[in-house]
């Protein structure tokens, strides 16, 4: 295993260890107690998890290892995921999880989200204390799904499960130089009333995230299509409303200029510009039980028309996943984190957070691709061929 630039020990991933557990080369028992290890190592100063579930994660462990040892190749094959160590986003994460459990995985803990009453939502409240960015203790990891980001970024577990109602995977994914998933408006259930919200999931990798989606969509990986490379993508800095800090974008800009290089996009220029209505009116109303929604219904229906327009000629949309640097822990002042990530919560659109490098005070931001709905497979597939051609940091 790999020490990464923040001095974390980087475990397997997700497709290593579960190949590993299903040939009998590891036990599921040995790896789910190296991650429970790790976390007790690590979580009083990072206040990731809210609870850990060290007896029920090893006895689980030991029956993926049972059906492992006593099964045929087509139960293994049942157990696409076997003996990973995942997390949970909060207390309620579990009952979210079945299919991932079912796949072999074992949930070893409950991650930290915004305590009662936080004002913003890049917080977390661990069970040791505000949970904090493994980069810089002095930063918050973003959030809502801060501690899945932490414990991911950290290398507690190769996986955590997160959800997205106006940028709350890919923000922390963005803060923390992680991969993280938001994906399209009902694809997947989500007990959300307004349907901003969308499960998603954070990793180290983008294959371990496609591993995720396999599993969570039922896809067949031989029934994903190829995506021909270069794939035809409009940069924006800021959808024509937001104004990010001049580092954010810098940082994405350059992570794009890599995914040209390296012949993984190639940039085109719009019929119309990719300026979108300011999507936080609309937000806001949606999420306010007995609000007018006819101004929010109206800014939908005109970004949703431009979007449209868009990826009539484009198959990506990119721009910076957060208009600032990670925060301290008093909060971002006057600056929503959300500024370029909530308008694809209102219009439903799949997007994904890829690590772009890192700022001046040491810690990662991230760009954000964005794909027409239903278009997953698309985004995972240009990241893991990022990955592969080394366009990523």
């Amino acid at each position: 295993m790999n020490s990464d630039r923040s001095g974390h020990r980087a475990p397997a991933s997700a497709e290593e260890i579960a190949s590993a557990v299903r040939g009998g080369r590891l036990r599921a028992v040995d790896v789910v107690a190296a991650a429970l290890e790790r976390i007790g190592r690590a979580d009083p100063v990072l206040c990731a998890f809210t609870e850990v579930w060290d007896e029920e994660a090893l006895r689980r462990a030991a029956e993926v290892d049972a059906r492992v040892a006593g099964g045929s190749r087509e139960e293994g094959e049942r157990l696409p995921l076997a003996g990973v160590p995942i997390a949970v986003k909060g207390r309620s994460g579990l009952r979210a999880a079945g299919p991932l459990l079912a796949a072999g995985c074992v949930a070893v803990g409950a991650t930290s989200v915004p305590g009662p009453g936080t004002p913003w939502q890049t917080w977390g409240l661990g069970a040791h204390g505000r949970t904090v960015n493994p980069w810089r203790a002095d930063r918050t990891p973003g959030g809502s799904s801060a501690g899945s980001a932490v414990a991911v970024a950290a290398g507690l577990v190769p996986l955590a499960t997160g959800s997205d109602g106006a940028g709350s995977v890919r923000i922390p994914a963005a803060w923390c130089g992680v991969v993280g998933l938001k994906v399209t408006a009902g694809r997947l259930p989500s007990p959300d009333r307004t349907g901003l919200a969308a499960p998603g999931v954070l990793t180290r990798t983008a294959a371990d995230a496609a591993a995720w989606w396999r599993v969570v969509s039922e896809q067949p990986a031989a029934g994903e299509a190829p995506v021909p490379l270069p794939v035809a993508a409009v940069w924006s800095p800021d959808l024509g409303f937001a104004a990010p800090d001049p580092e954010p974008v810098a940082l994405a800009r350059a992570a794009v200029r890599r995914l040209v290089d390296a012949g993984v996009v190639r940039l085109v220029r719009p019929s119309a510009a990719p300026l979108l209505l300011d999507p936080a009116p609309a937000w806001l109303a949606l999420r306010t039980p007995g609000a007018d929604l006819a101004d929010a219904q109206r800014v939908r229906a005109e970004n949703d028309r431009r979007l449209n327009l868009l990826f009539s000629a484009a198959g990506l949309l990119l721009t910076p996943t957060a208009p600032t640097a990670p925060h301290g822990h008093d909060g971002p002042g006057d600056v929503y984190s959300t500024a370029l990530t909530w308008a694809f919560n209102v219009s439903g659109h799949p997007a994904l957070s890829l690590s772009a490098g890192f700022g001046t005070d040491g810690c990662p931001a991230g760009l954000q691709l964005v794909a027409p709905r239903g278009r997953e497979a698309l985004l995972l597939a240009v990241a893991r061929e990022a990955e592969r051609r080394g366009a990523t940091v």
